[in-house]
């Protein structure tokens, strides 16, 4: 594959449009693969527009892979969180797009439908014209944007509700480091939000990772001190770039044992998602091109 391969070009944009449909970096990339077997099948000569046309070969294929992939969902055990990345600081520059591929809005596209998840990522995020998301999901261009509009106030409805500034978002992080470092219970307290959430994806596979979201800020600082307390060994967490946002990596004795990430609104952690199933933290070791 040449370096001048519209497929190698524009790779980082196609991996960013699988991943933010499937919440799968692994699962994107299997599609990028399914993807680029068809683009080599192709006279390419006489594709006007390689750019929208492996865009819709992408969009196709992760819709085919959805399907597939719908019962491993459904049997999964305790909560379904995305599989985190580790992005550059750059990305937050693309406002737009670190909002899009934040672990909260991909968790927020989850309870969307295949086609109007793919429909509300190719028009929000990728800004793609209506009649060309219509040839990716196979509809016609009026239903594609009541589709759109439909999927736009369900996201409105669920999205965090404001857009933090980078520095009280590194501000807040830091402080919920310091605090789990340390076991400050009051620390904690002061960095949660009152009615915070938060959800831990363990996979079935980690033992202590709650399997119901737990709520309030004194019952999950509790949860939280006495997880570190009971954790057999040194737990250190520190700060690290998630989807295009400040995040934490929590390690065991050296060892990652799980990824987190926040909202943060008023100063104060709204959500946290935890990430601990060891089969999703495998790419935490480069970081991801993301790319629109």
């Amino acid at each position: 594959m040449s370096s001048d391969d519209p497929f190698v070009i524009h790779r980082g944009l196609l991996f960013t449009v699988a991943y933010e449909l499937l919440g799968s970096a692994a699962d994107a990339e299997d599609v990028l693969q399914e993807s680029w077997l068809r683009w080599a099948s192709v006279d390419q000569a006489e594709v006007r527009d390689p750019r929208a046309y492996l865009v819709r070969i992408v969009t196709r294929q992760a819709l085919n892979h959805l399907r597939t992939i719908a019962r491993r969902r459904e049997d999964y055990l305790g909560e379904w969180l995305p599989e985190p990345l580790l992005t550059s600081p750059d990305v937050a520059d693309d406002v737009e797009l670190a909002d899009s591929v934040s672990i909260a809005m991909l968790t927020v596209l989850q309870t969307l439908g295949p086609a109007e998840r793919a429909v509300f990522v190719l028009r929000e995020v990728f800004d793609l014209p209506y009649d060309e998301i219509a040839d990716a999901v196979g509809r016609s261009p009026a239903a594609v944007r009541q589709i759109a509009h439909r999927a736009k106030e369900h996201v409105t409805a669920r999205r965090p509700r404001v857009r933090v500034e980078r520095s009280e978002f590194e501000e807040v992080v830091g402080r919920l480091v310091a605090a789990l470092n340390s076991g400050d219970l009051q620390g904690l307290m002061d960095v949660l939000a009152p009615d915070v959430v938060s959800v831990a994806d363990g996979g079935g596979k980690v033992r202590g990772a709650a399997r119901r979201p737990i709520v309030g800020a004194e019952r999950l600082a509790r949860y939280l001190v006495g997880g570190l307390a009971k954790a057999g060994g040194v737990v250190h967490a520190s700060e690290m770039w998630v989807n295009g946002q400040p995040g934490i990596r929590m390690e065991l004795d050296g060892q990652l044992v799980g990824v987190v990430s926040l909202t943060v609104e008023d100063g104060r952690i709204t959500r946290i998602y935890s990430i601990a199933n060891p089969d999703k933290l495998g790419r935490l070791a480069e970081e991801a091109a993301l790319l629109r």
